[in-house]
């Protein structure tokens, strides 16, 4: 029987080192097997990851280095994370195969948000979360992904397979997030203003969802 882990990180800053790092198993459909630990980093927490996570420097003081923990977290068949290639990037010791939630999520639900929380009040799933955890703690986030997961296969009904291949390709993006064009649809802006899409493609440092969808609307258009 496979084992899904579900895991995430909290970090110092979007660039930085791990603070803390939980994870749930999906086995048969159930959640179970939550653990969670603090990592002391290898630099200091920034006010602003402090602000979303809430964990300060007192907290991972006396912590045990990533290293120190990560064995524990080793193991299990898939590992599947909310934007896997942050995770993935910040725990290089797992080499088993991964998920992402997000990527599944922006394929089944095209329009609207695809945010962790988002998810989870738009598509009315409600996860059992222990008492004494909120939001951007990771082992919330754990419980959280775990059951957007559990819709997203009662509805899909992906093979394994299928979700790797999806995780693994770029995603086409619903909404523009900056520019001049901030919230309009990618579809719209391509439909009435293709030639910023060529501006940015040109100009900007773009990650590759969002050239695959410039372009895809572009190539709508001509």
């Amino acid at each position: 029987m496979l084992t899904f882990r579900v895991i995430d990180t909290e970090t110092t800053s979007i660039p930085g080192g791990v603070v803390e790092v939980a994870s749930v198993d999906i086995v048969n459909g159930e959640i179970c097997n939550p653990m969670s630990d603090f990592v002391k980093p290898p630099e200091p927490i920034s006010f602003e990851a402090m602000a979303l996570h809430h964990i300060t420097e007192e907290m991972v003081a006396d912590a045990p280095l990533i290293d120190d923990v990560i064995d524990k977290y080793l193991g299990a068949d898939i590992y599947v994370a909310h934007n896997a290639a942050f995770d993935r990037e910040k725990l290089p010791q797992i080499t088993a195969p991964w998920i992402c939630t997000l990527k599944l999520a922006r394929k089944l639900w095209p329009e609207g948000g695809h945010g962790n929380q988002y998810l989870r009040y738009a598509k009315d799933i409600n996860p059992y979360v222990p008492e004494g955890l909120y939001p951007h703690r990771a082992l919330y986030d754990c419980y959280v992904t775990a059951a957007i997961l559990l819709r997203m296969n009662k509805e899909a009904r992906w093979t394994i397979s299928q979700m790797r291949e999806i995780t693994n390709s770029p995603s086409l993006l619903y909404i523009m997030k900056f520019g001049k064009h901030k919230d309009q649809t990618f579809a719209d802006i391509g439909a009435n203003h293709p030639e910023y899409f060529r501006w940015c493609l040109s100009n900007m440092d773009l990650n590759e969802d969002q050239k695959f969808t410039m372009r895809h609307y572009m190539g709508a258009m001509f």
